[in-house]
């Protein structure tokens, strides 16, 4: 956060009737910028997350040995979940289009690979006297 002092200038004049000078006055308005205030809780709450799970981890449970794969099992889903939950999926214009140029892509590679086939086969063909 920070402080500002923000000074003002008045037109009438209290103290100094006689005065042709303007009062001087002083406040002191403090200014906090949302989204480095937002990015400090978020963070602070980051740490605090971390530190608990670090802690947890450390005192974990021992497991009767049946149980473990299971246990392992279901921590792998829990932290695929995670991850998945992380991803910013594309909208669907942004998949059509890349759909399409999966599609365009394997066209081209098929007709070129089609193309190289057809042309070392008559090459072939011609070397061994076949055609």
């Amino acid at each position: 956060m920070a402080k500002i002092t923000r000074i003002k200038a008045s037109d009438t004049s209290s103290k100094k009737e006689d005065s042709d000078e303007p009062e001087i006055t002083r406040k002191k308005v403090v200014v906090s910028d949302k989204k480095t205030a937002k990015a400090k809780r978020l963070a602070a709450k980051r740490a605090e997350k971390e530190l608990n799970k670090s802690t947890n981890h450390k005192q974990g449970k021992k497991v009767f040995i049946l149980f473990r794969p299971f246990v392992a099992f279901f921590t792998y889903l829990r932290d695929s979940w995670r991850e998945i939950r992380q991803v910013r999926w594309p909208n669907r214009k942004a998949t059509w289009k890349m759909v399409l140029a999966v599609l365009i892509y394997t066209i081209l590679f098929v007709a070129l690979i089609s193309l190289l086939d057809i042309f070392l086969t008559w090459l072939f063909n011609l070397i061994l006297g076949k055609g």
